[in-house]
């Protein structure tokens, strides 16, 4: 064997090496890390254990930072860096913040866009942010998309609305982006304000550039078709596809190239003109789960060809939610309403296991999130709700934060990052901050 040959043999073998190294120290990591709205799957579930189960403000706090104002979008972690999209306090200007995990010391922030307003509950700073470990992308409501290191460093900037026409929801833009292979999928579901088609979009996570653009057309009408969801992302047979749900139906596409696989009607059965839909879909396995608003809440085997409506659909129930995003444990999916009562449903069969039982009263918009043995959800009021998961409903506890919440829970390191209006709170110990 020649030494050239030797020489690109062993570089051969040493890349793989580092790449397994690389792979294995980053499936450590990532069970501490909540790199998106949903966690680390995607699905609103965290592998973390000893989480705590009562705090208050002044109780089981390990610190906490002021906030300038409300919003939607939840806290993204990666290591010791939290991520936020932040409306400012001069109500114009929207930011990302890094803060550090351990003490909560803001660390840099950088200026998104403009623009800001407010619309209905929400702002301009709805969608959360998504990180791979050394990349960190931001949406905003006002159609920027950023992307920075983890030094705060501006890779790129993409002007979504100058590229491809006004956003045109009733309620402005909230969807937060899908993170596949380093690149961000980044769906556009309107028609209330606008005779624009929706599409969906795959940007190039590097460089910004277009991948694709598609077209998802639909027969929705007046409001109908806008949607507020994030997509998912289901393997069938060694393949994956991108789940989208909006404008009264859900449908499946390939990350290569856009195309749509297969689309499944009937989540506006009586054709509302005001079905938007909010909550996203949930997948697990094959299986993936579409809420509406409200009812019917639809459970679809995935991997379809075409019109699925029929063939590929497994039960529907008609007591989901309108906003908060369903979570499963793979045995029983947990449905919140807006006005906090939880249904458990047998995951195969879509029978009611229990249900309802109501949490503290209030508004509910925040999704709950599964993480060891519970499920933690929050109303409006800023009462966060511990339940176990399981066959039978227990309340655990209702710790009271008293402030106006939207934001889902993140969760990392064996504590719960929890943003309500004014603070961002790390509930936890102080001294088991690692």
């Amino acid at each position: 064997m020649s030494a050239a040959i030797q020489t690109r043999v062993r570089r051969v073998v040493e890349l793989a090496v580092v790449s397994i190294t690389t792979l294995l120290a980053g499936s450590a990591v990532v069970g501490a890390n909540w790199p998106s709205w949903r966690g680390p799957a995607g699905d609103g579930v965290s592998p973390e254990t000893n989480l705590p189960v009562t705090w208050s403000p002044t109780r089981n706090i390990a610190w906490k930072l002021a906030l300038p104002q409300f919003s939607g979008a939840t806290p993204v972690i990666w290591g010791d860096t939290i991520f936020l999209n932040v409306a400012e306090a001069d109500r114009d200007n929207l930011s990302l913040w890094a803060v550090r995990r351990t003490t909560g010391e803001v660390l840099w922030k950088r200026h998104l866009s403009n623009g800001n307003r407010k619309e209905q509950k929400q702002n301009m700073s709805s969608p959360s942010p998504v990180t791979e470990g050394s990349t960190v992308w931001a949406v905003t409501g006002t159609g920027f998309v950023r992307a920075f290191d983890f030094a705060g460093t501006e890779l790129w900037v993409r002007d979504i609305q100058k590229d491809y026409g006004r956003f045109g929801l009733n309620w402005g833009y909230a969807n937060s982006p899908l993170l596949i292979d380093g690149d961000l999928i980044v769906p556009v579901l309107h028609g209330m304000k606008t005779d624009d088609p929706s599409y969906l979009l795959r940007l190039d996570g590097r460089t910004g550039r277009t991948v694709w653009k598609v077209e998802r057309p639909n027969k929705a009408i007046r409001e109908s078709p806008d949607a507020y969801t994030t997509p998912a992302l289901v393997t069938v047979g060694g393949s994956r596809e991108i789940v989208i749900t909006g404008a009264d139906c859900v449908t499946g596409h390939d990350p290569a190239t856009g195309k749509e696989l297969w689309r499944a009607d009937g989540l506006n059965p009586q054709n509302d003109p005001s079905y938007r839909i909010v909550a996203s879909p949930v997948v697990y396995k094959d299986i993936v789960i579409a809420p509406s608003r409200e009812r019917p809440l639809l459970a679809l085997r995935a991997g379809g060809r075409g019109n699925v409506t029929v063939s590929h659909k497994l039960w529907e129930f008609r007591n989901g939610p309108d906003v908060p995003t369903p979570v499963t444990d793979g045995a029983h999916v947990y449905v919140i309403t807006d006005r906090g009562v939880v249904y458990c449903l047998d995951l195969q069969t879509g029978k009611t296991v229990y249900g309802p039982q109501r949490l503290a009263p209030g508004t509910y918009s925040s999704s709950p999130v599964l993480a060891d043995g519970k499920v933690y959800v929050a109303n409006e009021d800023g009462v966060f709700s511990v339940f176990r998961a399981g066959a039978a409903f227990e309340l655990i506890a209702a710790n009271h934060m008293d402030d106006y919440t939207l934001s889902s829970v993140a969760v990392s390191a064996s504590h719960l990052y929890l943003r309500t209006a004014t603070f961002l709170w790390s509930v936890g110990a102080a001294e088991q901050i690692q």
